[in-house]
């Protein structure tokens, strides 16, 4: 997906989440902000292979990135792999590690940790399937994959795999159900989007379950 398409999805998801006004996304949300300026610089980290204007375009990004730490708290570095229709829906900080993966249509709340954790070849960071919802305050850290359409409760604490469509809670986080995150996630097109309809159609009743990734498929 091009540039402006890749920032286009990312307006629609507020919109789809009910912002009322194209002007109330672009100028009053800093989600779209950091995502918008997290665009730019993957694109100019990713694709500019002009060395002297990619080295002055990747200094002007870092400040523009520090920046944008300052006044909105969140943390996108330009490495970090995020697929189309990033939400961002409160401000407060936001700790992405350039090392993490975030798949398409993904919710990031506020005071959200994805970090590098783990020894050895176990080192390194969350990996977010499609669809996946992660509430306030929630920290995961290590090579952990989180599956499609999974929910992370607020506050969780997640150091294994949570499953797809698997809900955890708690620290450490402990799968509580697999009624999924189709409740919290809302985009374009999502009732005829394949991936989610297929994903519904394997969703299990909510039931007890153990640690995060004790269900995984």
């Amino acid at each position: 997906m091009s540039l402006t398409g890749l920032i286009r999805s990312d307006y629609r998801r507020y919109r789809a989440a009910g912002a009322g006004s194209a002007l109330g996304v672009i100028l009053l949300t800093q989600g779209f902000w950091a995502s918008t300026l997290y665009r730019i610089n993957h694109h100019v980290h990713r694709r500019l292979r002009l060395p002297g204007v990619r080295q002055a375009a990747r200094i002007l990004g870092l400040l523009a990135h520090k920046a944008m730490e300052i006044l909105t708290g969140i943390s996108l570095p330009p490495e970090v792999e995020v697929g189309e229709g990033l939400y961002i829906g409160h401000f407060g900080p936001i700790i992405i590690s350039p090392e993490a993966r975030l798949g398409r249509h993904c919710n990031l709340s506020q005071g959200v940790t994805l970090g590098v954790g783990g020894r050895g070849d176990r080192r390194g960071a969350p990996v977010l399937g499609n669809r996946v919802y992660v509430g306030a305050g929630a920290i995961l850290f290590g090579r952990i994959d989180v599956g499609e359409d999974a929910a992370i409760g607020a506050g969780a604490v997640v150091t294994k795999p949570v499953p797809p469509r698997g809900v955890v809670a708690g620290n450490p986080a402990r799968l509580i159900s697999e009624a999924g995150s189709f409740d919290f996630v809302r985009f374009d097109g999502m009732e005829q989007d394949p991936d989610r309809q297929a994903s519904q159609a394997r969703r299990a009743l909510p039931s007890a379950g153990g640690e995060a990734g004790s269900g995984a498929d």
